[in-house]
């Protein structure tokens, strides 16, 4: 059978052909992918005429494309649905894939040709995405190390090589202790608290397992577990707890800390090979933060207040508890307190999260209302799983937008968390259209029983869907510039400012209804809900902000001091203790040796960008609640000056004609509940 990645996909929208791509597909792909784009590349440095846009720009746009066909898909494969075969292929691949960048980002005679461009750009007649084009390129080839000398490109590319081996060796191993650390329950009576979905999601994890007659309590990417907050033993809640922080640090195969001493040291050694103190002020310089120096001052600005707001929390908590709150007991106080002081149980509204309608009525509905966006169900086309679902996305003049697949439910061979991928990016060079994916890890109750969604995981919803939506409306010409292309501290404002549909009363009165009675969510419930909303910023603020610093804390080491450090535990209490956020109620939201994001998500020296980027998101909502909200004159604003734009023009230059002046922080302290 020939292999299906070495023409481009005849479906609908270039819809990867899932059911017709094997395993041994993949390996063969991407190598022959790596060989034609060096070819190509090739073939553009080797001209002897002087550097123009049309002769080496507009080559390299357009190269690699079997490459990016194979790897899009392959790596959605080996996030959301990977086996012993993508899992041994991704290790394999990692150095020789780092090698192939850096044969392409390190290239001499390549970046001669647009440094020439680059020093002519005023003279030259481009449009502002291919002036874009040029400096973004220029920009990128210069942090990369194409300007070293030949043997410290040498030493760049093997540092580049070893860090791309240790990072997926990072996350396999995450997964893998993830799956080992499931806490298994014999008795259903130690359930109690559950709602009957979850214990049913709980026996149909232990079958899958072939543990029949049992429950399981699989593990979820944060240090915290969502069922924390229902389930009343105590010694559940803390088995849970032990499992969820002894990922990555129990010795053995799948132990994490010296994959991430590695990791950090050699980062560090990167960062002054390329003239830079350490790695987070090399990760910084390329991003809207500029500086380690202006995120620790953000940082360290809302410290202070988040601790004191936690401790306030835990105060009312243990008054309530009659004992001292540990960290496994937090979540399910909180709940108690904001029954007490607010009369809402999250617990309670899960009846009104059926998924199917959190999805047509809630997710669906928010964005045909906002954007006039329209969504019908393939079932004609196939995807990468059978859990996976197609659907076509149209604008409201009925022209193609393109493909959106939905993964919801959790499985062992899945990455934790939720996140986006785009399969194809859309731009006009290719003619390629745009397909996107949301991964997200809900339990799967048994067969029969209805998926009922927490109020944290329909917030997840609402905010990957904003990730989808901003892959969808980016309208560009060059692939560099597709989709989520933006800077990652830019990047999670757009799904961010998506949350807020969750609860407009426009949409929450259409998709809360309970699941069984029919009746919608009572209005004076979401009064309540609105009104407990700064209650648990405390906690939920402290535990972000710990994570965010021990990751700046890794990352703002230099080579010498990040040799020193040798005992991972030891190094993180330090870091949380030095930023005012060790309280040991309130765990960071990820510990170093489970912290995916920075240590093989992409997130390095980069997780501050969440709340970097709610700066942005909190001065939106309020622009959109001062302008008269959900309607279509705002949502084409929105997507005319920031969705539609993808990554091909300065995002904050973006948001500035978007909301006439730049962002303001007071918007993000009311909300949070840090205003002094």
């Amino acid at each position: 059978m020939s292999n299906p990645f070495f023409a481009a996909s005849t479906l609908p929208y270039q819809l990867p052909p899932f059911a017709d791509i094997a395993d041994e597909h993949y390996g063969p792909a991407i190598e022959q992918g790596m060989a034609e784009q060096l070819r190509e590349i090739r073939s553009i440095t080797r001209r002897r005429d002087m550097p123009t846009f049309e002769n080496t720009m507009v080559p390299l746009e357009s190269s690699g494309q079997l490459l990016t066909r194979a790897l899009r898909v392959f790596y959605n494969k080996a996030s959301a649905d990977s086996n012993d075969a993508t899992n041994a292929l991704e290790e394999e691949l990692a150095p020789k894939l780092a090698a192939h960048d850096d044969a392409i980002r390190l290239d001499s005679a390549l970046y001669w040709r647009i440094d020439q461009l680059h020093q002519h750009l005023d003279s030259l007649e481009l449009t502002a995405e291919q002036r874009y084009l040029v400096e973004r390129w220029h920009r990128e080839m210069t942090l990369a190390g194409a300007g070293l000398d030949d043997d410290q490109k040498r030493r760049l590319s093997e540092l580049n090589a070893r860090l791309s081996t240790l990072t997926t060796r990072f996350e396999k191993n995450l997964l893998a202790d993830t799956n080992e650390l499931a806490v298994v329950i014999d008795d259903p009576a130690e359930l109690d608290g559950l709602s009957a979905g979850e214990i049913s999601a709980a026996a149909q994890a232990a079958t899958d397992r072939g543990l029949d007659g049992k429950y399981l309590v699989t593990l979820v990417l944060p240090t915290g577990h969502p069922w924390l907050e229902s389930l009343t033993n105590r010694e559940v809640r803390a088995r849970i707890m032990a499992a969820s922080r002894a990922r990555g640090s129990r010795g053995g195969e799948h132990d994490n800390r010296e994959v991430l001493l590695e990791i950090v040291r050699l980062r560090a050694e990167r960062a002054t090979l390329l003239g830079f103190e350490n790695h987070a002020a090399f990760v910084t310089a390329d991003q809207t933060a500029k500086t380690p120096a202006r995120v620790a001052e953000m940082l360290e600005r809302l410290a202070p207040a988040a601790a004191r707001n936690a401790a306030a929390e835990q105060a009312k908590l243990e008054a309530l508890a009659g004992h001292p709150i540990a960290a496994h007991d937090w979540a399910y106080y909180n709940e108690k307190v904001r029954k007490a002081e607010f009369d809402v149980d999250f617990g309670e509204l899960r009846p009104y999260f059926e998924a199917e309608r959190v999805l047509q009525q809630g997710v669906f509905a928010a964005a045909t209302k906002v954007y006039g966006i329209t969504f019908h169900e393939r079932d004609d086309l196939v995807g990468y799983h059978p859990e996976v679902r197609i659907f076509e996305v149209r604008n409201d003049d009925g022209t193609e937008l393109g493909l959106y697949l939905l993964d919801l439910y959790t499985r062992d061979s899945k990455r934790g968390g939720a996140w986006m991928n785009e399969l194809i990016g859309q731009n006009t060079l290719l003619e390629h259209p745009t397909i996107v994916v949301n991964n997200l890890n809900v339990p799967k109750p048994a067969a029969g029983e209805p998926t009922l969604l927490t109020y944290d995981e329909v917030n997840t919803f609402f905010h990957e869907f904003g990730h989808a939506l901003h892959g969808l409306f980016a309208h560009v010409t060059y692939p560099r510039f597709t989709g989520t292309n933006v800077y990652r501290d830019f990047v999670e404002f757009p799904s961010q400012v998506n949350e807020m549909w969750m609860l407009w009363p426009e949409i929450v009165g259409d998709y809360a209804v309970h699941h069984l009675t029919g009746e919608p969510i009572p209005a004076e419930t979401l009064d309540k809900i609105r009104a407990s909303q700064t209650w648990g910023e405390g906690f939920a603020t402290s535990e972000y902000l710990a994570a965010a610093l021990l990751d700046q804390a890794w990352h703002t080491l230099s080579p010498e001091q990040a040799a020193a450090v040798t005992d991972v535990a030891a190094f993180e209490a330090e870091a949380l203790q030095r930023a005012g956020l060790d309280n040991p109620a309130v765990p960071t939201r990820y510990s170093s040796t489970y912290f995916a994001h920075t240590f093989s998500g992409g997130y390095d020296a980069g997780y501050y960008s969440y709340i970097w980027s709610e700066v942005l998101d909190a001065d939106t909502v309020q622009w959109f609640e001062q302008n008269g909200g959900l309607t279509r004159a705002n949502g084409d604003r929105f997507r005319q000056y920031v969705l539609g734009l993808g990554g091909a023009g300065d995002p904050l230059d973006a948001y500035r004609e978007f909301r006439g002046r730049d962002a303001v922080i007071e918007p993000l302290l009311e909300r949070r509940g840090l205003v002094a």
